[in-house]
């Protein structure tokens, strides 16, 4: 792990560098799919948002993860999702 940003934390790991926000359950206002397990996370679920560091403030690379797939990412990778 790096250093706190102020509202997001900058961390390292084999598969980068990230920039990560914690989203309280109480801010959580929409649903989105995380790419870990392809699950939907609910309006009112705690999450993390994360963006490459090279993209600080990119909206198009931010994507919603649950906690626990964020923290397990580097094991098991995002899904691929097919259309």
């Amino acid at each position: 792990m790096g250093s706190s940003a102020g509202w997001a934390r900058s961390e390292s790991g084999p598969d980068g560098d990230w920039v990560v926000r914690s989203v309280p359950g109480a801010q959580a206002t929409k649903t989105y799919r995380c790419p870990g397990c392809d699950h939907e996370i609910q309006p009112g679920v705690a999450h993390v948002v994360a963006w490459p560091a090279d993209e600080y403030g990119s909206v198009t690379e931010r994507r919603h993860w649950h906690r626990g797939c964020w923290q397990a990412r580097t094991r098991r990778g995002p899904t691929r999702r097919r259309w």
